[in-house]
């Protein structure tokens, strides 16, 4: 597989892609989640502020998706998408309007 599996509006960076292609049975499990699964996780990965964050929830990923999860454990969702108003949840979780949001 050389095309990396991307996200609906996401794409995943270089060292989330490596996280997941090191393991063949987690870049299967990338692979089989639908495109908003995908843009969920990237998204996710994506907010951390932090670097130290940011792996955590690499590595977090690559657990979540071995234990047959298809989106991040207790992520309120991709505020990103065009194609739908934030949910109730999300918005109640937005700290400001400029797509910043208060999530770990």
């Amino acid at each position: 597989m050389n095309a990396f599996p991307q996200g609906t509006v996401h794409e995943a960076a270089e060292d989330l892609q490596t996280a997941v292609r090191s393991d063949p049975k987690v870049l299967e499990l990338w692979a089989s989640l639908t495109p908003l699964g995908r843009n969920e996780f990237i998204c996710w990965v994506d907010d951390a502020k932090q670097a130290a964050t940011r792996q955590r929830r690499i590595q977090r990923t690559l657990e979540e998706l071995l234990e047959g999860k298809k989106r991040p454990c207790c992520w309120a969702g991709c505020i990103h998408r065009t194609d739908k108003v934030p949910g109730r949840w999300q918005q109640a979780v937005l700290i400001d309007g400029k797509g910043k949001s208060g999530r770990l």
